[in-house]
């Protein structure tokens, strides 16, 4: 019988596998092509509106005696294109990401299938929630957002934002839509497909929300505060795949997410049911981005209720699944260790001529017969 000879043909063109495996670089041809039209006049109007950011105003400012022009933007129709293309930026960066960084530290460290998978994905989120939080916190500084929490609603509605903040949120919503891609450029396993989907669209849903209905400011901070308890997540994880005793950080990790969920809720009720409702600016005018009604701040409240509420529910049944293996394991242990303590007694008495229950072993009954 003879021996087969191993496959190492290229999957035909446009197949299934075809794409998989050459997704990035078919990705970067689509953006090359956007870059390229800036280079003519006939399509470069027609790629600036893909590349950069939509609805610039100039506000002309009095500083001194000097005028200077301050630009800020707000958000129309032209911004699907512009998030488009980030989508393709994301996709291309997540390849490279994980082609030359964590392949790399996935062929050393040898994991299984499982660890595989959720090793990648705490790698890919890790970076993210890094650089989404370092980029969130600077603008929250800049704009004095920490200093004077009242300016998360006072002067609503937030229909300009600077530049820093609105490519903030272009950049957000390419990240998450291009988390849907990627279910299936990463070969994702059907079981967890729906788990992506929920946590892919809450991301989408909170994102758009608050970037539509011009609550930038409170969405901004809140983001930065649930980047930063993820990032203490997965970097936990990462520590934990390296060395498996090492789990003080999801200790670390679980204290900061409920502060983390009581500070979300007490500054969505505070701008919103407060601050909001107290406001001059009541109505609601499409045309001026005011959205200051009550059912649209009842809809608002709940939605991050509801949020909060779901993802309680699963770091509670996270916690008990956690604290039931860690009891199943300490109690395989307590029933090896007596197991090994009896084994090594009984060779320890055959060594010496005496079985288990007293009496001469075969080998001292010889002994005494001859």
């Amino acid at each position: 019988m003879g021996i087969k000879k191993k496959n190492t043909k290229n999957p035909p063109v446009l197949s299934h596998e075809f794409v998989i495996q050459n997704h990035a670089d078919i990705v970067s041809c689509v953006a090359m092509v956007f870059l390229l039209g800036l280079m003519f006049e006939v399509t470069s109007k027609a790629a600036v509106l893909f590349i950069t950011v939509q609805y610039n105003v100039t506000i002309s400012s009095n500083e001194g005696s000097e005028e200077t022009a301050v630009n800020h933007f707000h958000h129309g129709i032209k911004d699907l294109a512009t998030v488009f293309f980030y989508m393709l930026v994301a996709i291309i960066l997540h390849a490279i990401i994980q082609e030359y960084v964590l392949d790399k530290i996935n062929r050393k460290m040898h994991f299984s299938k499982t660890k595989h998978s959720k090793f990648n994905e705490s790698g890919q989120l890790g970076v993210f929630y890094l650089f989404s939080f370092g980029w969130g916190t600077s603008i929250l500084i800049n704009e004095h957002f920490l200093s004077n929490p009242v300016n998360l609603w006072e002067g609503y509605p937030h229909l300009l934002m600077p530049f820093q903040m609105k490519f903030f949120y272009i950049c957000q919503l390419g990240y998450w839509l291009h988390a849907l891609p990627e279910l299936y450029f990463q070969k994702t396993k059907k079981e967890d497909i729906p788990r992506q989907l929920v946590y892919i669209s809450l991301y989408l849903v909170h994102i758009a929300g608050a970037y539509v209905l011009n609550m930038n400011r409170l969405g901004l901070v809140l983001l930065v505060l649930h980047y930063f308890v993820e990032l203490v997540f997965h970097i936990s994880r990462l520590v934990y795949f390296s060395n498996e005793s090492r789990q003080t950080g999801f200790t670390v990790w679980a204290v900061l997410f409920v502060l983390g969920r009581l500070l979300t809720l007490s500054l969505s009720v505070l701008t919103v049911g407060f601050g909001l409702a107290t406001s001059e600016q009541q109505g609601f005018d499409m045309a001026a981005g005011n959205f200051n009604v009550l059912l649209v701040r009842i809809t608002v409240l709940a939605a991050i209720c509801l949020t909060q509420a779901f993802m309680m529910w699963k770091f509670i049944n996270f916690q008990l699944r956690r604290w039931r293996e860690q009891g199943q394991g300490q109690t395989l242990k307590k029933k090896q260790a007596p197991a090994k303590s009896k084994s090594k007694k009984e060779k320890t008495n055959g060594v010496n001529g005496v079985t288990s229950n007293g009496a001469d072993s075969p080998r001292v009954k010889k002994e005494k017969s001859s």
